[in-house]
């Protein structure tokens, strides 16, 4: 998507009436609508994408931060029914933007996640209707023509600035700042600016991520660059068949289990011989080091140290990268329903468990697999729908300190070994959700807040892969160069996503990422957080 849109006269030091904006000297780019973000019968943006008509849903290209306070303007200026305020963004219907959001309807009623009350004065076409949303507060209040029309209790963080319609078709012009607001913005609050963000947790993602390419030598080498000790190695070779290799330093240099398949751990010469502190170096094997064979390999950072978790009822072994969200674990199984500490402080959103000592499939527990993920479950290294089995995760979610495990072989049975790859969102860096397919080149924006570097998507209701996209291998959109952790074939050619300023895009019309009616899971680690990055 554009980084700013055309047309449109930026100011990088805001005028008076901005609040806190004042006095910004670096680039800004602004909240706009967004182009890409379709809906079914999507209303049409123009005008530096700050004007938008159309009898159904717009959406700003910036989600509204955990914190802060902010303020933007939207005026009606022709057709019936006009609706405004803020919504979370769904690709599938009209009326899914009324789930999550709060409106202000021109009768004067508000509506809160689709119910409409009383609220304030009607307006009419030309008001200028004011938008602040306290998010320290968990306020949100209209303004008409710089009249406030009342607090509303309801807490917007992570919504977009949205507008809609009651029935009829409507035209509205936003301004985000781009041009001085109409009437001062209330004491304290700022426009949408990228500027003005929180800063991320993680500004520069590659110093805890990140994809390193090698061309295999078949004796030893060293791959340098990373700018962090990875204790979560991920291989693969691109130009031929070969199986996907996964080393970490909990378990050890030369310990390889494969996503592709059911094998136990084995330990074998000449694979993964040392974690290093910018990269790690590889023997003469040709699973990982294959004599002018091209490779990727995906890699994490989990922290500096093993710990013991007493957490659960079961003793776990535990890296825990908190800061970035992912940790490494190791235990054995007891064969009852059990508990497993993970180290992150946080829920995990995904974790993916495989036995070490016996020949099991990967299970996959997804936030977002199901409407219940604690009773389903996927396999990394299957096709397979999601299935229903409470024998996986015991129907119980994970918590801020343990996941659960049911009694599946898979996950937990006596004696058996497991490690398990736990991971938890991190804003601008890491998100795991799910998107609806539309069959479509211009398939469903997916929201993530940052660039992407990596996605791993997998459709839950079909029979279909699981599929790597990543910017190393495609630097330019569209991001074509898939890899499947369920099998071992070569890099091929799929058309994907478009990997945005702010998110990603599907652009193919394949069952495998973007069937119509299907619904797919997805992973993402960012390139650049959004205050930082920049469309491709």
């Amino acid at each position: 998507m554009p980084d700013s849109p055309s047309g449109v006269s930026y100011s990088t030091a805001p005028t008076s009436g901005i609040g806190t904006t004042t006095g910004m000297t670096k680039p800004s780019n602004y909240c706009t609508l967004n182009p890409l973000a379709i809906t079914n019968l999507p209303a049409t943006p123009s005008n530096g994408n700050l004007e938008t008509t159309g009898n159904r849903n717009s959406y700003g290209t910036i989600a509204l931060p955990s914190s802060g306070k902010w303020y933007w303007e939207v005026t009606p200026t022709a057709g019936t029914d006009p609706m405004i305020g803020m919504a979370a963004y769904d690709s599938t219907t009209n009326s899914a933007i009324l789930q999550t959001s709060v409106f202000y309807y021109i009768n004067g009623n508000k509506y809160i996640t689709g119910t409409g009350t009383s609220y304030g004065a009607s307006y009419a076409l030309n008001d200028v209707i004011g938008v602040a949303a306290n998010i320290d507060a968990g306020t949100v209040t209209f303004y008409k023509n710089n009249s406030s029309q009342g607090a509303i209790t309801f807490n917007a963080a992570g919504l977009f600035p949205a507008s809609t319609t009651g029935g009829g078709s409507a035209t509205y012009t936003f301004n985000f700042g781009q041009r001085q607001f109409s009437y001062a913005a209330p004491a304290g609050f700022s426009p949408l600016v990228d500027t003005l963000l929180p800063t991320p947790t993680i500004a520069k993602p590659n110093t805890v991520m990140d994809v390193a390419l090698y061309t295999g030598n078949g004796s030893s080498q060293s791959i340098t660059g990373l700018g962090f000790s990875p204790d979560l190695v991920w291989l693969k070779a691109r130009s031929t068949t070969a199986w996907h290799e996964v080393f970490d330093s909990v378990r050890g240099t030369l310990k390889h289990i494969f996503t592709n398949d059911t094998a136990a751990e084995s330990t074998l010469a000449n694979t993964l011989t040392s974690f290093d502190s910018n990269g790690f170096t590889l023997g003469s094997d040709q699973g990982v080091n294959w004599n002018t064979v091209p490779f990727v390999a995906w890699t994490w950072d989990a922290g500096s140290s093993n710990a013991t978790n007493t957490s659960g009822t079961i003793t776990s072994t535990v890296r825990a990268n908190t800061t970035a969200g992912f940790s490494v674990v190791t235990y054995t199984g007891t064969g009852s329903n059990a508990t497993v500490g993970h180290g992150l402080g946080v829920a995990p959103e995904l974790v993916i468990v495989k036995s070490r000592s016996n020949a099991n499939d990967w299970a996959v527990y997804h936030k977002y697999n199901t409407s219940a993920p604690e009773t389903d479950y996927l396999l990394l290294n299957s096709t397979a729908a999601t299935a229903d089995d409470n024998t996986y995760w015991n129907d119980t979610a994970p918590t801020s300190s343990l996941f659960s495990i049911g009694t599946n072989t898979d996950v937990n049975t006596s004696a058996y070994t497991y490690v398990a790859y736990c991971w938890a969102p991190v804003a601008g860096y890491s998100a795991f959700g799910s998107y609806a397919g539309n069959g479509s080149s211009d398939g469903p924006f997916v929201y993530t807040g940052f660039r992407p570097r990596w996605i791993l998507t997998k459709t839950t209701n079909g029979l279909n892969h699981w599929n790597i996209y990543d910017a190393a291998r495609n630097s330019y959109n569209v991001a074509d160069a898939v890899l499947k952790p369920n099998g071992s074939g070569a890099e091929t050619t799929l058309t994907g996503f478009d990997l945005l300023s702010n998110g990603f895009k599907a652009r193919g019309t394949d069952s495998e990422n973007n069937g119509s009616g299907d619904t797919f899971i997805y992973a993402a680690f960012a390139e650049a957080p959004f205050p930082y990055a920049r469309a491709r």
